[in-house]
């Protein structure tokens, strides 16, 4: 595993800065962007005004909360380019969520916002371990999706050497870590699950890889599956954050040497936490929803996007920036089962405490006699007899129930029994309707 001492002479100047360089900087530049929001966004101009304020209302950091906040929904009533702050013309590229609920969401990003993006991706790679002329195996999605592209571009940005693998053709993707010897793999963490299974299945030690770093990210996982994998791959597995709709990934990235939480880079996102059933922020320290502002986009500047990811503040530790605790959850991917509410990832922590089964697991909700009902699919390891994962699978029943509160059955299936996925792993499946 690569040693992870940090010069901090290598840092860019503004990730050790004091909180006070760091505060004015913010304000300057959340003024420009409430004001280059308001007078080229006609959504913005009229959610301000029907709200009651105006950019020059923002004097402090603090004013932001009478700012109304952007969901989703108002960028798909937008679509396409609605959202646009600039011509279209100035824009040079264009991203779009998956749409797998109605219509995408459209993002755009000026030649600027590029060169941002990929300098911030280079910053985070770095915070992970990664240095130039390192090898860096993408198996990130490209295309519409930011995540393949966002991760190129920063690793080439920091001077590395790119393999666009993409997602997918697993098989492939083995053959490419064996022979390229990638230093760092940017990947989602469910399918590097998936490479360390074919891996294996291959008769390979995924320890003898040359993989030293996995930047990993697009969907919440939890420390229990970092030691999971890092055990496994005898690598350090470290956590990236983005959303499309505020950049794509590189939003924040916890650091190879504490990897005690995602610090945000705070000198371009503003972040705020608010109590997701009112709306309110909340002091540091305390959870709820993850709130974004940015604060130097051109194309498409957001004001307080409301992210739906469940997370706290806390203070800078390995930088000065604050961090974002790991994503707990959505509060849009919470299932409320017989009143209880339920996160995929508090099933994966308990799941991870039971060494016969494999960390491959789905949450199906269905209606039986009008109640609602929670099945867990999970997975035996394939050196794992079949009576023993079945005790396992009771086991894991009970953990819930004593744990969460809730009744569920558990189906423990063979080998490569769950759904596998090349991109993020679908963990909730609702057959209720």
């Amino acid at each position: 595993m690569r040693d992870v001492t940090v010069d901090p002479a290598g840092l860019e100047p503004i990730e050790t800065a004091s909180r006070d360089e760091l505060t004015a900087l913010q304000l300057g530049r959340l003024k420009w962007t409430l004001e280059h929001a308001y007078r080229n966004v006609p959504h913005y101009r009229q959610a301000f005004d029907a709200a009651g304020v105006h950019p020059d209302d923002c004097r402090d950091l603090a004013d932001l909360a009478k700012f109304p906040f952007t969901t989703k929904d108002d960028l798909r009533r937008q679509y396409p380019f609605g959202m646009f702050a600039v011509p279209r013309e100035r824009v040079v590229r264009v991203h779009a969520s998956s749409g797998t609920t109605g219509k995408p969401t459209v993002v755009g990003y000026t030649q600027r916002d590029i060169d941002t993006w990929a300098d911030l991706m280079a910053r985070s790679i770095r915070a992970s371990g990664g240095r130039p002329g390192d090898i860096v195996h993408v198996a990130y999605g490209y295309g519409l999706f930011t995540g393949g592209l966002g991760a190129h571009y920063g690793a080439e940005r920091l001077g590395c050497t790119v393999v666009p693998v993409s997602g997918g053709m697993t098989e492939r993707q083995v053959m490419l870590i064996r022979d390229f010897r990638p230093d760092i793999i940017m990947v989602t963490p469910s399918y590097l699950l998936a490479i360390v299974d074919e891996m294996a299945r291959q008769g390979l030690d995924p320890r003898e890889s040359a993989l030293q770093i996995g930047i990993l990210g697009a969907e919440p996982w939890t420390n229990d599956m970092r030691a999971e994998i890092e055990s496994r791959l005898d690598m350090h597995a470290v956590d990236i954050y983005g959303l499309s709709e505020v950049m794509g990934p590189g939003v924040a990235n916890e650091c190879v040497e504490t990897k005690d939480g995602l610090h945000i880079w705070e000198d371009h996102f503003y972040p705020e936490v608010i109590d997701p059933a009112t709306g309110v922020p909340v002091p540091d320290g305390e959870p709820g929803e993850l709130v974004f502002t940015s604060l130097t986009k051109e194309a498409m500047p957001v004001i307080r996007y409301r992210t739906r990811d469940l997370t706290r503040l806390l203070p800078g530790t390995a930088r000065t920036m604050r961090r974002m605790e790991k994503v707990t959850g959505r509060s849009d991917d919470m299932m409320i089962v017989r009143g209880v509410n339920v996160f995929p990832t508090q099933i994966e922590e308990l799941l991870l405490r039971i060494p016969a089964l494999a960390p491959h697991f789905q949450c199906v909700l269905s209606r039986r006699d009008r109640l609602d009902t929670l099945t867990v699919l999970a997975e035996r390891r394939p050196e794992t007899p079949e009576d023993v994962a079945l005790d396992a699978g009771t086991t894991l029943g009970a953990m819930v129930k004593s744990t969460i509160g809730v009744t569920v059955e558990v189906r423990v299936l063979d080998p490569g029994g769950v759904e596998r996925s090349a991109g993020k792993m679908r963990r909730v499946v609702d057959e209720r309707q």
